[in-house]
């Protein structure tokens, strides 16, 4: 691919009153006559760590032929259309996740891999996202972002001996420092575009609900005669996306507003789980889209979550019925809820790959993990765990593939296979034996 326009510089973004609005690879960033792949703005890899609580009905999760070409069991069926790049890994254990308060540390030694001490001041291992943050997040404004859907730290994910430092955040910037999941669509959308939690942040914008892009209409219209039909494209299309958005969080704060009495912090969150989970996929995206970061951790549920799921037909709350006590009934009605988990998930994922960067998608460009820390959450078990990747690693990753490793292999053996994957050389992580050269 070889492209002869103007030059703008990767990171140029469209400014007005201190709001900012990043934008996505346009053609004109790139020098003119050059091979995209010998330029600073050959696609980067994003990293995503989508993060279930629960484990899985496993018989409905695993796949039953190994190898290319295998059929998707009941619960990673949505992902069909993205066969060629999954990949299914079976076999994974994670023992720093083995100890009594099972909910209290499960979610943070997901991408650690290192046992926590016994201690209200966490002291555990940093997790791969941030080290995927520190080499590949610092071209980007936010290194990296940490997105749930439900306030974390609840009754059950908290421990007399543990505290309540892993049972709430699958991220940890250094072993003692956990990092927040943000799970108010409002914050977060602030969040990646300069609109934050401090007075200066408001004060620059006007008011509350003024959209981003009023401010910077005049800049958007002065770059947009400057780029050709296909930037022209790319740039109205991804501004659509951006003004959606904005109008979807402003409508959920005002619906918010008028219903209660709010303290003096941004509202936002959606009454319906379904349209929540949804709206902060969109926002991850989004925030891939515009170049804002390239690492991402999602919680699609709290540990412990009681969230139910009568909008799929399933009262149930969510923990109560992932102890199912082997009840036939029980566990259909569970893998129902991990069906639609996977149905949001692939949502996202089709978004990806419909999403221009560079000379491919984002999502050939992606290594996302999806899966848990927990694997039959009857037992609390932590074998054999739910694992897929998908995405295609900048050509890195294989896809269309079920690899099942002995039995017990250690998760951060897949751990150091995806850092190097995404360019980041690891020899060894937690308690990894080796690395999967067949991912």
């Amino acid at each position: 691919m070889f492209i002869s326009k103007i030059h703008l510089p990767r990171r140029t973004v469209l400014k007005a009153l201190g709001a900012t609005v990043g934008l996505p690879l346009l053609d004109a960033m790139i020098p003119a006559a050059t091979a995209l792949a010998q330029t600073a703005a050959a696609p980067k890899p994003s990293m995503t760590f989508v993060y279930f609580p629960h484990g899985a009905v496993m018989d409905k999760w695993t796949p039953t032929k190994e190898g290319a070409d295998f059929e998707l069991p009941p619960i990673l069926a949505p992902l069909a259309p993205f066969q060629k790049q999954l990949t299914v890994v079976s076999g994974l254990e994670n023992k720093s996740a083995v100890a009594t308060p099972v909910h209290a540390i499960t979610p943070g030694t997901w991408l650690s891999c290192m046992p926590p001490r016994i201690s209200h001041d966490p002291f555990g291992g940093i997790t791969i996202d941030q080290i995927a943050a520190q080499k590949i997040g610092q071209e980007t404004q936010l290194p990296s972002i940490e997105v749930a859907t439900e306030e974390q730290g609840g009754e059950g994910s908290c421990d007399r001996n543990y505290g309540c430092s892993y049972g709430k955040t699958i991220s940890f910037r250094t072993p003692s420092t956990p990092l927040p999941m943000e799970h108010n669509p409002r914050k977060l959308f602030q969040q990646l575009f300069g609109q934050g939690d401090t007075a200066a942040e408001r004060v620059a914008l006007n008011r509350e609900d003024q959209s981003v892009l009023d401010l910077v209409r005049r800049d958007a219209a002065d770059l947009s005669r400057s780029l050709g039909a296909r930037d022209r494209a790319l740039l109205d299309d991804y501004l659509s996306t951006v003004r959606e958005i904005e109008r979807r969080v402003q409508k959920h704060s005002q619906a918010t507003a008028s219903a209660t009495k709010l303290p003096d912090t941004p509202a936002g969150i959606p009454t319906g789980f379904d349209e929540h989970i949804q709206l902060m996929f969109d926002l991850i995206a989004l925030a891939y889209q515009a170049n804002l970061t390239r690492v991402s951790t999602f919680m699609m549920a709290a540990e412990v979550s009681n969230q139910p799921y009568g909008f799929i037909g399933i009262p149930d709350a969510f923990h109560p019925l992932s102890h199912h006590q082997n009840n036939p009934a029980k566990m259909e009605r569970l893998s129902k809820v991990q069906i639609y988990h996977t149905q949001v998930f692939a949502k996202f994922v089709k978004k990806l790959a419909q999403m221009p960067d560079g000379d491919g998608s984002m999502l050939d460009h992606s290594l996302i993990l999806y899966g848990s820390n927990m694997s039959n959450s009857n037992l609390h078990d932590h074998f054999p765990l739910p694992i897929t990747i998908v995405g295609g690693g900048c050509g890195r990753l294989k896809g269309n593939q079920h690899l099942r490793y002995p039995d017990r292999t250690p998760i951060a053996n897949l751990h150091v296979a995806l850092l190097n994957k995404a360019g980041i050389p690891t020899k060894a992580f937690g308690d990894s034996t080796g690395e999967f050269s067949e991912v």
